[in-house]
């Protein structure tokens, strides 16, 4: 996969989140890579991390989310590492994402259309855009060091709280253990002073440099608009001027009347050289609205979400997410609190957008059903972990974790007479994540070793990996249920079937 094909990649992230019982490991180590135009399914259970990977990426993790390893990488910038002013810049401008429920994702108090221009009318000072732009390489280089100083100062601050809130409420069985913990909390909290010092030393000299480059860059860039209106406002001024003088000098209604239409059109087109007019902010809606199928939307832009159906409200949604024309577009599950019929319609209209627009996708669910019709890559993920990964055809024709066996074996099917296979037992508690492979306690196919050591991913084609010891050399050759194979040659054979057609 070529470098620049690549718009997203995540390397061996690690998400953790303090809760009243203890640390919660939701996300494990995960990697994949986002090329451009692709839809990379991510699937699996409730709880299993996939939304938590996907606000990672948004940047809206709640408070008390611990991102304790690995980065993600957008356009050469960690979005891990990166200043809020920076992230705002790329959260649904660069990156969009639709939720699950789409009413809670809609004020019901405000009508769609104000809802849906609101974006585009809060940045719709052109030359204020104009001036961010300019000086945004410099900006972001000064805000992004200061942000670095305070993430590692967070970082550590919260490693301190994690092993004072350890030690509290550790029972101890003699007075010189407590003594000795009490000893190292101490001494881990000069360690942290003396860091926040150095850390503050180093990026402060830093950020002074970058300030000053900074406060140049925006002199010019202050010229440069300055120059910019005055020669839009000259332009004007003098077509404005040439207009008057022929209305001053036509003769005739109708010659008139060309010309009061031209000096309109004249002020319209110099108003929206400085800014967006809410008639230019509706007119773009409103496209977007007959983009994502919301009929008569002229009508429709003065309504309430609650005079809308489920469906169509999702397609609100999405004309949100869209108003910015990100690059990648994050959905997460936005089929679930739709009937099936309607389910099929937004999955299609995902489906024509991507393709129009030569979007990104990252879609995440719980239904392979739904990753059939979706996906070029799958990621499928359990306890916090991807479990197997690669095309959407490796992933349905051969996979090879028992997880994935397990997920296929539990969608409903018209063509197979198997009976349908419901997963045993629950995911585990990942306050207490398993020693092994995380799936061995619910897995016919669990071996001893699954229940001592994680297994390492295991290469079946150059696109297709799965972390299960029944890919170990030594381990014994083991079939997948027969509900599955028999889907697969079903599926198959179909194939064959209307190629031979």
């Amino acid at each position: 996969m070529a470098e620049r094909d690549k718009v997203l990649s995540v390397n061996n992230l690690v998400i953790n989140f303090k809760t009243d019982n203890g640390i919660l490991k939701a996300v494990r180590d995960v990697s994949f890579d986002l090329t451009q135009g692709e839809t990379l399914c991510i699937v699996g259970e409730s709880g299993s991390g996939k939304s938590v990977t996907s606000k990672a990426i948004m940047g809206i993790l709640a408070n008390n989310a611990i991102i304790a390893g690995g980065n993600i990488i957008y356009r050469g910038e960690n979005l891990l590492e990166i200043a809020e002013e920076e992230f705002y810049k790329i959260r649904g401008h660069k990156i969009g994402m639709i939720f699950q429920d789409p009413l809670s994702s809609l004020n019901p108090i405000v009508k769609i259309g104000k809802q849906i221009t609101e974006a585009t009318l809060i940045n719709s000072d052109k030359l204020k855009l104009m001036y961010n732009d300019l000086i945004s390489e410099d900006m972001i280089r000064y805000k992004n060091t200061l942000a670095r100083m305070n993430i590692a100062i967070d970082t550590e601050k919260k490693k301190l709280d994690l092993l004072e809130t350890e030690i509290k409420r550790k029972e101890y069985d003699s007075v010189a253990a407590k003594a000795a913990d009490q000893s190292l909390l101490k001494e881990k909290k000069a360690q942290f002073k003396d860091f926040v010092k150095k850390t503050k030393e180093e990026y402060m000299g830093q950020a002074k440099q970058l300030k000053a480059v900074l406060s140049e860059t925006e002199k010019r860039a202050k010229k440069q608009v300055k120059e910019y209106k005055a020669q839009v406002t000259e332009e004007h001024n003098k077509a404005m001027a040439e207009l008057k003088k022929r209305l001053a000098s036509a003769s005739g209604d109708e010659a008139k009347k060309q010309i009061q239409q031209e000096i309109k059109e004249e002020k319209l087109a110099f108003t929206n050289k400085l800014s967006i007019t809410k008639e230019e902010a509706k007119r773009r809606a409103l496209e977007i609205m007959r983009e994502v199928g919301i009929p008569e939307p002229e009508k429709r832009f003065n309504q309430y979400p609650f005079e809308f159906s489920g469906g169509m409200r999702q397609r609100i949604v999405i004309a949100i997410a869209l108003t910015a024309s990100p690059e990648i577009l994050i959905c997460d599950e936005p089929t679930t609190a739709l009937d099936v019929t309607i389910q099929a319609q937004i999955l299609e209209l995902i489906n024509r957008i991507k393709e129009e627009r030569n979007l990104s996708c990252i879609f995440i669910t719980h239904d392979l059903g739904v990753v059939a019709n979706m996906a070029d890559r799958v990621a499928v993920m359990y306890a916090g972990k991807i479990v197997e990964y690669g095309t959407v055809d490796e992933i349905f024709y051969d996979p090879r974790h028992p997880y994935t066996w397990a997920l296929l074996s539990s969608i409903p099917d018209v063509d197979s007479k198997e009976k349908l296979e419901a997963i045993p037992g629950t995911p585990p508690n990942m306050i207490f994540p398993p020693k092994g492979d995380a799936f061995a306690a619910r897995s016919k196919y669990a071996m001893n070793i699954d229940f001592r050591e994680q297994p390492d991913y295991y290469k079946v084609t150059d696109t297709h990996y799965a972390a299960t010891w029944l890919l170990d050399p030594k381990a014994p050759k083991v079939e997948m249920p027969k509900i599955v194979s028999e889907r697969i040659r079903i599926s198959l054979e179909e194939d064959n079937h209307e190629q031979a057609e």
